[in-house]
This record gives C-alpha cells, sequence and structure tokens, in this order.
C-alpha cells in the first residue's frame, strides 16, 4: 500500500491530465482516511457503536467496571443511563459488591453509547443477556441518570429503567431505605464547592 501511495504522490506532481490528477488525488484520499481510522480506533481505544466482549477483572464502585478482552486490552467502561452512589456515599459500597456481585470475574458484553472526558467507555453492560444497568437500578443501587437517559436513551428502554426505579424506591431497595437519599451528581456538585 505504501509503494501504491508514492506512485501516486508521483503521478499527481507529474500528471498533465486532469483525469490523472484526479486519480491520484483519489488513491491518496483513500490512503488517508485508512489511515486516520486505523490510528482512531486502535486496539485499547473505545469509539462510540462500537461492542466488546471480556471478562470484568475489576469493579470500581457501583457503576464503573475494566474489562479484559481475548487481546489482552483492557476499558475502562462507565454503565450508562445511571449513577450509583459514590464509594464515600451511604450505600456507596453497597453498590460496588452488588455489581461485584453481578459481574467480577464474569464474561460479558459492552455496547459502547459514547466516550467520556475521561476516556472511559459509556456502555450498556450484559451478561447472559440479562441487563446489567437496569439490574443495579432494579436493585436499589443506582438512579436512572435521566439527565443524560432522555437525550440518548432509547424510549422502551428509558420507560423500563423509569420503571425500575419507581419500583425500587417504592420498595425502599437499597439506598432507597434512606427517604433522604442524596444522587451522586448532587453530592459531587457540593463537594465541589467546598
Amino acid at each position: 500500500m505504501k509503494q501504491k501511495n508514492q506512485r501516486a504522490i508521483i503521478h499527481l506532481l507529474t500528471a498533465r491530465s486532469w483525469p490523472a490528477r484526479i486519480s491520484a488525488i483519489v488513491i491518496l484520499s483513500i490512503a488517508a482516511v485508512t489511515w486516520w481510522h486505523e490510528r482512531a480506533v486502535s486496539p485499547g481505544q473505545l469509539a462510540k457503536g462500537s461492542n466488546i466482549e471480556g471478562q470484568v477483572v475489576a469493579v470500581a464502585d457501583g457503576d464503573t467496571i475494566t474489562l479484559l478482552d481475548a487481546n489482552q486490552q483492557q476499558y475502562k467502561l462507565r454503565l450508562a443511563y445511571i449513577d450509583a452512589p459514590e464509594k464515600a456515599m451511604p450505600f456507596g459500597q453497597a453498590a460496588k459488591t452488588h455489581l461485584s456481585d453481578l459481574v467480577f470475574k464474569q464474561n460479558v458484553s459492552a455496547k459502547i453509547d459514547d466516550v467520556d472526558r475521561y476516556g472511559r467507555g459509556v456502555a450498556r453492560i450484559s451478561k447472559n443477556q440479562q441487563d446489567i444497568n437496569l439490574a443495579q437500578v432494579n436493585a436499589g443501587f443506582a438512579w436512572h441518570y435521566t439527565t443524560y437517559a432522555k437525550k440518548a436513551q432509547p424510549p422502551a428502554e428509558f420507560a423500563d429503567y423509569a420503571n425500575a426505579q419507581h419500583a425500587a424506591k417504592s420498595a425502599r431497595l437499597g439506598l432507597w431505605q434512606d427517604r433522604q437519599a442524596m444522587p451522586p451528581w448532587d453530592w459531587r456538585k457540593a463537594k465541589r464547592s467546598e
């Protein structure tokens, strides 16, 4: 391919006809796009819309995991459309433990919906066709993060998550045992202003 690109450059610079120049430009454009794509989505990097599979090798908190794929590449993933209590918050450790019980040392699939500013994949995690993100909400160990979910989450899925949160809250499961449970986004905001 490198030799073909070199010939295209020479042809572009020496061609006397416009069709020959255009042909050289097309070849160079294709090479540039291919090169850019290979650099942008190389192993170990995440891209919106990609799918990865592997074993969960770490659980950082109630909504963040590390996945190791078959090529031994690690990916830090944030569970999409939910927000679990921070570790220092009430129920933070319980949320982490519940997520660990669901996925630690288990094989999962991850659909990357976005890549956040920290380079983490924002992903929908499933294990044996079980929606792990939804499982955290069902058990009362995460909020449905509607601020982000209403922008990108499919409507039927949005309704499932909203219903799960309502049911967990009504049954006073997990963090909903605390009637004054503070959402993690408010807790983080309060910590930043201290």
